[in-house]
């Protein structure tokens, strides 16, 4: 077993909050429960931000635009988002994670990795850990979470989703291979779609293809992450849950099914990013203040375009703002665009008497 982590073998879970958004407002509004509800909103550029599991059975998801969802869910209801509630839910999960290790890794508002392998209450069991966090987040929040317990975070995040909603599952050191060779790699945490339809022009479509290629095969055509793409196809991925991590940058970006030629759908497509880099933001306490625009085009070059201001932005309607001044000069574009992302640097603490001036744009 100690072949795929170094001893003591580690234990990780990841806890990922159900619906967050919408579980939220569903919890505070009576008359949206067992209701198809969608977090955004509903004008014509409008794009979800998350979706009740009542929608998704419509095929509603997140940063789906709103006319899509409200054509194929004719019911659906629209929630304005209320960030500040989800911030305030955010720390009180936080507490919780607290009481059981210091190792806490946020992802964002509502998920995050712990490392329990030495944990404050002394317990043996990663399974029973998450247990008691998934109650005691039932307990004070009202809201159901789910996790996924393994001895390293690339698994840990696959087995969180296993038993959506509300449940838990276990890899363990033994299954962990087999596990990931039978997986599809457009399953795999961390491959997007551009790198997705690559693997597949390779011929490689599940764990076991990956598995298959050498090493030197997979950094000479994913460069830099070809290292990791060979651990995690055998189950190994020593990267360590990093709590208070410092980071120089927080980015998030798309690669469209079919090449954006006008402004309002390019601008739908970094919705859901400024949404994910914000987020993250607040789930670290930390503000930026220079932006940066990344395009890509249809033949696969691609431009940048930053904006710094002298002061942390304060709310996500300055980031959207800001983002928006970047992207409308490039219109039309010279070609198709098939990617878009959003970077946040000069990152720094967020004073916290600066808190309650969040969000006032909601």
């Amino acid at each position: 077993m100690n072949e795929t982590s170094s001893p003591p073998i580690r234990k990780i879970v990841h806890v990922d909050m159900d619906a967050f958004y919408a579980s939220v407002e569903q919890r505070d509004n009576a008359d949206l429960r067992g209701k198809p509800i969608a977090v955004g909103g509903s004008a014509a550029r409008g794009v979800v931000a998350a979706a009740s599991y009542e929608a998704r059975k419509f095929g509603v998801h997140s940063a789906m635009p709103s006319v899509t969802a409200k054509r194929k869910c004719p019911d659906l209801i629209f929630v304005p988002p209320r960030f500040a509630v989800y911030k305030a839910v955010s720390q009180q999960i936080r507490e919780i994670f607290a009481e059981y290790t210091p190792m806490i890794e946020p992802l964002s508002l509502d998920e995050a990795y712990l490392d329990v392998t030495q944990n404050l209450k002394g317990m043996t069991i990663a399974t029973e850990v998450a247990l008691e966090i998934r109650a005691k987040i039932k307990q004070v929040t009202g809201l159901n979470a789910s996790a996924g317990i393994s001895y390293n975070k690339f698994l840990a995040k696959m087995a969180s989703d296993l038993n959506k909603p509300n449940g838990q599952a276990v890899i363990t050191p033994k299954n962990g291979p087999a596990f990931v060779e039978q997986l599809p790699v457009r399953k795999f945490h961390g491959v997007g779609p551009a790198t997705t339809e690559k693997m597949h022009q390779l011929g490689i479509d599940t764990g076991a293809d990956l598995k298959e290629k050498t090493l030197e095969f997979l950094v000479e055509h994913f460069g830099k992450s070809g290292p990791y793409f060979y651990g995690i196809a055998r189950g190994i991925d020593e990267r360590q849950v990093k709590p208070d991590r410092v980071r120089k940058s927080v980015g998030a970006e798309d690669t469209f099914s079919e090449d954006l030629h006008a402004l309002e759908p390019a601008r739908e497509g970094l919705q859901p990013l400024i949404e994910k880099v914000w987020g993250y933001c607040e789930a670290n306490g930390i503000a930026a203040k220079t932006v940066t625009l990344k395009v890509k085009y249809a033949d696969f070059s691609q431009i940048t375009r930053s904006k710094t201001v002298l002061a942390p932005l304060p709310a996500i309607a300055d980031l959207e703002d800001l983002v928006n001044l970047l992207l409308a000069p490039i219109f039309p574009p010279r070609k198709g665009i098939r990617l878009l992302g959003v970077t946040l640097s000069s990152l720094e603490g967020r004073a916290p008497a600066a808190e309650p001036q969040l969000r006032l744009t909601f």
